[in-house]
Parts: C-alpha cells; structure tokens; sequence
C-alpha cells in the first residue's frame, strides 16, 4: 500500500473513533433530542469511515466512489458536529474535516 493510502487509511480510522466517541457522548447529554441529528450523522459516518477503510485495505475496485461518499458524509457529519460547542463534537468536526480532505486527496 502507498504512503498516500496509509494516511487516507489513518485519517478514516481516526475519524471512525472521533465519530463513536462524540456518539456515545451525545447520547450522555442533558438535551439528547437537540442532539438527534448529530447522533445519526456520527453513526452514518463511523460506518462510512470503516467501509472506506476496509475498501482501502482490501484494495476494492470501487475504492474511488467510496471515498468520494466517505468524504461528503464526512463533510455532512463536520457540518453537524461544527454547530455544537461540546468537545467532543469539536474535535469530531475536526476529525472529519481532516479525513474529508485524505479521501478528496486520494480520489484527486
């Protein structure tokens, strides 16, 4: 596997772990309903995250559009994430930025 793969790789496992750790504490907090929406888009992009990593392990042929999605749920999850001031949705938006811009590096 190239080095360029191995960061989009890191990137999407990090941002896998950013997404369950900001779900299990969205879940914890005191207005869980205004939470909803982040909570969905944690787990949409925890899935998207591991599949994409597995699609790079594994070296799938549909790689590409993998990323491509991975990278605009990311994108979606940062968006939700952004507009909650908790740390652990700050440094998931965080998270997701940066594994957005690995998968665009990747498909680029």
């Amino acid at each position: 596997m190239n080095s360029k793969y191995e960061e989009c790789l890191k990137a999407c496992l990090e941002c896998l772990e950013a997404c369950n750790t900001c779900f299990g504490a969205c879940l914890r907090e005191d207005d869980v309903k205004m939470m909803a929406e982040c909570i969905r888009l944690d787990r949409e992009c925890a899935d998207m995250c591991a599949f994409a990593a597995q699609a790079i392990t594994r070296n799938s042929p549909f790689t590409k559009q993998i990323l491509e999605l991975c990278a605009t749920v990311c994108e979606r999850c940062a968006e939700e994430c952004a507009k909650h001031e908790h740390d652990h949705c700050q440094r998931c938006a965080e998270s997701c930025r940066k594994c957005a811009e690995a998968c665009r590096q990747m498909v680029a």
